[in-house]
């Protein structure tokens, strides 16, 4: 077992652990285990009992408010657990200040946090807020619902159904997104060439309706991505990366992104891929696993996101990976996930055909990376390969003639990696 954002090990008691109870009291959750040293070892404690008290006593008198935990003890090997859960009443101050997990470190949160803290204890979220601008106008969304929906009559009434409006508070802040023109951040696309040096087109839409932003951003992908050929005096169009895809993952960055950041989507295009990035990690109670199988789904946006379903920009909440993927299905290459705690990234590569890839050749071909050239020695090394050094070998040649893979030197210096 080792330290993660959840687990955090204390060989004595101090007043340390506090800052912890807080941070998993106002996130996730997580424990904290006294007698373990930092490797993870039990070395155990001299007073199991009376740790016990002091724990409950500092707890008790320190945390605003009282979180939820339970203590356990395990007497073979002197040690005990302290597991926090993740609370309802957020924040929880420890000395009148609110702290979170950075990795395996418990800092204390900034001002923004804090706000989203105090939000989340509310169960409000920043869309639902009064925006500060309250003239505001929505002929695009006037527009969009009369085509997607035969929606003639637009009025308060109408807005108030959306949840973009009530009369004790006016406007929200998921009003204000939407609106014509605001103060929001928006969506910044660049085209880049053979390099990150060349840059073939540079588009940031903000303080526009981010329903425009949207559109717009698609309109610039279909510039770059899709193509018509001509095949026995028919007209097809092809999409070297499946519209359908980045159409969810631009709609998903802007369900999910932290509006009370003023940060822009990032759409970086590039000839064999894109890259989307969206301000503010994983929501919390989602792991990053089950964010990437599309297991789990939280609403950051709730507001925003019905009125994308209502305009069938997006169909179910909640299936945007599973979407993506399929878009992808028989394709060597595949998109990719991440998430950080300040950001998610989505990467949707150029569709590549499986073009007749045997068992044997799909194994060796999902072990290389596209990011770094591997030695044999290296390749080898995955549990996933069955066969030996020579028939590895007579694979990557084989991904090599069929241009998938690249190899660099040769020898002993040979490396291989995926083809861009």
């Amino acid at each position: 077992m080792k330290e993660n954002k959840n687990t955090e090990f204390k060989e004595k008691l101090s007043s340390t652990f506090l800052k912890t109870v807080s941070a998993y009291a106002n996130y996730n959750g997580g424990s904290i285990f006294f007698g373990v040293d930092d490797n993870g070892k039990a070395v155990g404690l001299d007073d199991i009992d009376d740790t016990c008290i002091k724990i409950e006593n500092r707890i008790n008198t320190t945390i605003n408010p009282q979180p939820e935990y339970s203590i356990m003890t395990n007497n073979t090997d002197r040690t005990i657990e302290l597991k926090v859960r993740p609370g309802s009443h957020k924040p929880y101050f420890y000395n009148n200040k609110a702290y979170k997990r950075n990795d395996t470190s418990t800092i204390e949160v900034d001002d923004i946090e804090l706000r989203r803290l105090i939000l989340a204890g509310e169960h409000m979220t920043y869309e639902s807020q009064p925006s500060k601008e309250q003239k505001l106008s929505f002929e695009l969304l006037k527009t969009e619902l009369k085509e997607q929906l035969g929606i003639e009559r637009f009025d308060k009434d109408l807005l108030k159904t959306l949840n973009l409006y009530n009369d004790e508070n006016g406007y929200n802040n998921a009003a204000g997104i939407l609106a014509d023109s605001n103060y929001y951040s928006g969506i910044d696309i660049a085209k880049f060439g053979d390099t990150i040096s060349v840059i073939q087109k540079r588009v940031t839409i903000e303080r526009k309706s981010i329903l425009r932003a949207y559109r717009e951003s698609i309109n610039i992908f279909r510039d770059y991505y899709e193509y018509e050929e001509i095949i026995d005096d028919k007209r097809r169009k092809v999409q070297i990366i499946p519209e359908a895809a980045f159409r969810e993952a631009v709609a998903n960055a802007i369900i999910h992104r932290e509006w009370d950041v003023y940060s822009d989507i990032r759409i970086s295009m590039f000839d064999d891929r894109i890259e989307i990035v969206s301000p503010g990690g994983l929501p919390s109670g989602i792991s990053i696993d089950e964010y990437r199988e599309g297991r789990v789904s939280v609403l950051r946006n709730p507001i925003i996101a019905n009125t994308f379903n209502r305009l069938n920009i997006v169909e179910t909440f909640g299936t945007g990976v599973l979407r993506i993927k399929e878009t992808y299905v028989g394709s060597v290459s595949q998109p990719e996930f991440d998430a950080g705690d300040n950001s998610i990234k989505v990467v949707l590569p150029v569709i590549k055909e499986n073009m007749d890839l045997t068992d044997d050749e799909r194994v060796v071909y999902d072990i290389l990376s596209k990011a770094k050239a591997m030695p044999i020695s290296e390749i080898m090394k995955s549990d996933l390969i069955e066969f030996g050094k020579s028939k590895t070998t007579e694979i990557l040649k084989k991904l090599g003639d069929k241009r998938l893979v690249e190899i660099e030197g040769n020898g002993r210096g040979t490396k291989y990696k995926r083809t861009p």
